[in-house]
């Protein structure tokens, strides 16, 4: 088990830890951010050799069209579907990974239309890049950049997705007000992300591969879905609402497994507690 050391060095030390982790499932395709180091387990929505987008929502047509690189299995919803995208729109996907959503998004809005990825793994970027190239795919523009601090200009963007990756950034805050920052007025957000009823356990919140995994870096329903409100994002809709390891444990029984036995917690200890929502939202 791997503690976070100190609540003063916590939020540099964890993105350092997070975009290590993610690096090297980009690099190899597995061994994300399980309990520890060398597990199989994967990255938060799944495991981390794909075939689970399609329990999240992805349908089989979506995930045919879009290049196989594309697909890590790394979300927890599928968000993109919530924004109705239309021909010739500007789309932001947060922490768009090895590309998924942004691919999507890229068939949506046609050749007229752009969108843009931002990451903060180079070996994230890499890979979609690299997919985008392979497949021809012109309108999709992948750029670096901290959640925090989006590298877009302000006012430019008419939706944004992003998917089961707020959790993973200390400051959550920020993040919605980045996203009303480069949002035009009447612009839409849905997201996919993971949030919490209750305290975790102690074991829990302080293990930095829980952390990676999703679950020690969610807030508080309760003032995660105030800060969306306080950021200027109106109309908050939830969409979906899921015991997370439940879902989880359907799905992937051995990585849910291995996860809570790296966190020497039990099912019990955290039933009813992490859930994963799908939300949606407009800019005021």
């Amino acid at each position: 088990m791997a503690n976070v050391t100190t609540e003063a060095g916590k939020g540099e030390g964890i993105v350092t830890e997070v975009r290590r982790r993610y690096a090297e499932i980009a690099v190899t395709g597995s061994s994300c951010c399980g309990p520890a180091p060398t597990a199989a387990a994967g990255c938060c929505g799944g495991s981390a050799t794909a075939g689970i987008s399609g329990e999240l929502g992805y349908s089989a047509g979506e995930l045919a069209a879009v290049p196989k690189e594309a697909d890590l299995g790394l979300g927890c919803g599928a968000p993109l579907g919530q924004l109705a995208l239309k021909t010739g729109e500007t789309v932001l996907d947060l922490g768009s990974g090895p590309g998924l959503d942004a691919f999507l998004a890229a068939k949506l809005v046609g050749a007229s239309g752009r969108v843009i990825g931002v990451d903060m793994t180079p070996e994230m970027l890499e890979r979609a890049r690299g997919s985008a190239a392979k497949a021809g795919i012109a309108n999709v523009d992948f750029r670096q950049g901290r959640l925090e601090q989006l590298p877009v200009d302000s006012g430019t963007v008419d939706a944004v997705t992003s998917n089961c990756v707020i959790n993973l950034v200390p400051d959550k805050a920020a993040v919605f007000a980045e996203i009303a920052r480069v949002l035009k007025p009447g612009g839409r957000v849905a997201v996919s992300d993971i949030v919490l009823e209750r305290p975790l356990p102690e074991a829990v919140a302080k293990d930095v591969f829980a952390w990676c995994g999703c679950v020690a870096g969610a807030s508080d329903r309760r003032e995660y879905l105030a800060m969306i409100e306080a950021a200027g994002l109106s109309r908050v809709e939830i969409l979906k609402d899921e015991d997370y390891l439940a879902s989880l444990a359907k799905v992937a029984p051995e990585q849910a497994d291995a996860m809570l036995a790296g966190w020497g917690v039990t099912r019990e200890d955290l039933m009813g507690t992490v859930h994963s929502i799908t939300w949606r939202a407009v800019k005021k």
